[in-house]
């Protein structure tokens, strides 16, 4: 009987050191697949107005009848970071807390604006469940398709003197981060930029 149980019991303690050995070997896996596998950051489509220029200017009225500037320098020398959602779209309305969090903290230099286009009676709904009459939430047609939207939600990120600094389709707070991370580097997007590094990798 007590035999039984040493030989049991020497058992399960190679069993714990193998399951041991396994899950490191594992984890160092994970790190590995965790450095080749790029971030990523909002997906910037081809069309629309260029990273880097001056972007388009718009003089429109919110959902309240606020004056809205969007594009210039801004008066306030906030940049704009300037959301398109829908109220069809189920993920546009968990982004809607995303970026309440995200202007939380860059608040100092950043305000936002969201958009949207088609018939009034259609928002209804959608403004009283999300709180966005005391927002700038505006609708226009034009300037969703003077930035080619092409899903949404989608992201414009322009800075303080107007110019268009980064864009894209964003579905998670690190998408909207990317943005930010996008302007400061200087770069049209984070794809562009390791594109950029894995070319010099190479060409090295």
């Amino acid at each position: 009987m007590l035999e039984a149980l040493l030989v049991s019991n020497i058992v399960l303690w190679i069993l714990v050191v193998v399951l041991a050995a396994v899950v490191l070997a594992l984890v160092r896996q994970i790190g590995v697949l965790h450095e080749r596998v790029a971030p990523a950051g909002a997906l910037m489509t081809r069309s629309g107005p260029v990273v880097g220029e001056i972007a388009p200017r718009f003089q429109l009225v919110d959902w309240s009848g606020r004056a809205v500037t969007i594009g210039g320098r801004s008066e306030d020398r906030k940049s704009t970071l300037l959301l398109f959602v829908s109220p069809t779209c189920p993920l546009c309305k968990t982004m809607l807390s995303i970026v309440d969090s995200v202007l939380q903290r860059e608040r100092d230099w950043l305000r936002l604006i969201l958009a949207s286009d088609g018939v009034r009676a259609d928002h209804e709904k959608f403004v009283d469940a999300f709180e966005l009459a005391e927002r700038s939430y505006v609708l226009s047609t034009e300037l969703g398709v003077s930035y080619q939207v092409p899903k949404l939600p989608y992201a414009v990120l322009i800075d303080r003197d107007g110019i268009l600094r980064a864009r894209g389709l964003v579905n998670t707070r690190e998408h909207v981060e990317s943005l930010f991370e996008a302007m400061e580097r200087g770069i049209a997007s984070v794809q562009d930029f390791i594109r950029k590094q894995e070319a010099s990798r190479q060409v090295a």
